[in-house]
């Protein structure tokens, strides 16, 4: 499965740090009658182009109802409709040269083609049909649920690193941004087919869907397709839950230790930080820098002083994702060099956050910084999947596509001083979750699978 990162430091300067180019490009946009949004970018280096379709639904609209049924909803949406048979889709995309795939996050579920421009139409006719007439059998979903509890197993329940960091978001959290995107194990099985449909009835209508398109096209041919497929589908009441207000966190920091069979102990420090959830909120933007600071670049703090100086970590990692919809962390995740301690690593943490706090950045620090960002935006303009993407992201998180100007002018107005003051205010034991992996012996007949302490926030 094709793995998409867009959380972390890369995730943060690709969401916030828009590129200059992009934001010339000749985008267009538009909305159907039934309410779909359409954005549209050509990129005429070849003639193919990437299709994505963006539900505004993910395991943060999952309050009062099980867990696991948004990414559930997305397997079954490749299991046929009333005209389009079980794998069909997939068939006929492959048969045009083509890929596709799906991927469910906290935020929001999108279904993807990168496939030859001319066969867009078809592929609209598809999504459209998928979007208004999916059939859920109940036998195809038994086995479905199946398929989902092994994938459950392999990802987090035999993975040390997935279940520390599963504990890490349900101990920080107390509402949905602590469940898990995948569902609680005692939790799949018990989706049925009227939980599905209800999801499916409620979320899947065009007025909270957006479709992107990037590549090789005529904006005003894909339009015309978009309205000739998608537009003849009816809107529908789409009844979100209303999410419950965090409580603070109180009496942090907050420890626990897990012990599970693994060949390495782990650390994990997650702080609850605030979210953007407007365009002008400073300190998600100062918090961008601060964790590229920390991380990012071989030069930054922590990779050049606490592993390759100190040599106490053979690893860190910082991760923040500014830009969701719901609760979010400021976390980072480190391994202990042969001989080292979790303890000492936590030290080691801690001194340079102090010493970040104290003393600021220089501006030498800061020009590094903005010159990966740089790397960043080049990097985008080159994929037409990392534009899709951005755009993606930024419509189903409420902020839109043409944020993207704004959004890279605060982030480069952030200064020394902002960084140490979000560094005083939120990185503050009183927020801060502890999380331990304690190594026991693996089994040598049942090896561990690849470990991976930050993931990209999204379950295929």
């Amino acid at each position: 499965m094709k793995a998409i990162q867009l959380s972390g430091f890369s995730g943060a300067l690709l969401l916030l740090a828009a590129s200059a180019g992009a934001a010339e490009a000749p985008t267009v946009e538009a909305v159907l009658d039934n309410g779909m949004k359409v954005v549209i970018r050509p990129d005429d280096r070849a003639p193919v182009a990437v299709s994505q379709v963006w539900y505004r639904v993910g395991g943060i609209d999952e309050i009062g109802t099980l867990t696991g049924i948004s990414h559930a909803l997305e397997h079954i949406m490749f299991k046929g409709t009333r005209s389009v048979g079980p794998g069909e889709f997939a068939r006929r995309v492959a048969a045009r040269g083509g890929q596709d795939n799906a991927f469910t996050n906290r935020d929001y579920t999108a279904y993807y083609q990168q496939i030859g421009s001319a066969a867009l139409p078809e592929m609209f006719r598809l999504e459209a049909d998928r979007m208004a007439n999916l059939v859920i059998d109940a036998d195809t979903l038994k086995n479905e649920l199946e398929v989902i509890r092994e994938e459950r197993r392999m990802r987090t329940d035999d993975s040390p690193a997935a279940v520390l960091m599963e504990k890490v978001r349900a101990t920080a959290f107390k509402g949905p941004a602590r469940q898990p995107v995948i569902g609680w194990a005692d939790d799949i099985p018990r989706i049925d087919r009227g939980v599905l449909n209800d999801w499916y009835q409620r979320f899947y209508a065009p007025n909270n869907a957006t479709l992107v398109v990037v590549g090789g096209v005529d904006p005003a041919q894909v339009l015309a397709a978009a309205r000739d497929t998608f537009g003849k589908l009816p809107r529908r009441d789409v009844r979100r839950p209303e999410a419950p207000v965090e409580p603070p966190m109180q009496d942090g920091p907050h420890r626990f230790v897990v012990e599970q069979p693994s060949q390495l102990p782990y650390l994990v420090m997650a702080w609850r930080v605030p979210k953007l959830n407007k365009l002008d909120d400073a300190d998600p933007y100062a918090l961008s820098m601060l964790a590229a600071t920390l991380d990012g670049i071989d030069a930054s703090r922590l990779p050049k002083r606490v592993v390759r100086e100190a040599r106490i970590a053979d690893s860190i990692n910082v991760d923040y994702d500014p830009a969701s919809r719901g609760d979010t962390l400021f976390t980072i995740t480190a391994v202990p060099a042969a001989g080292k301690t979790v303890a000492e690593v936590e030290k080691a943490i801690r001194t340079e956050l102090t010493r970040l706090a104290r003393d600021g950045v220089s501006q030498d620090e800061l020009k590094r910084i903005r010159r990966q960002m740089m790397a960043s935006r080049i990097y985008q303009r080159d994929s037409q999947f990392a534009q899709a993407m951005n755009i993606g992201v930024l419509e189903t998180r409420g902020f839109g596509w043409k944020a993207e100007d704004e959004m890279d002018a605060r982030l480069n107005k952030v200064t020394s001083a902002d960084i140490q003051r979000v560094a005083r205010a939120w990185l503050r034991d009183s927020a801060l979750t502890v999380g331990v992996l304690k190594p026991l012996p693996p089994d040598p007949k049942h090896p561990l699978p690849a470990q991976n302490l930050k993931g990209d926030g999204n379950v295929h």
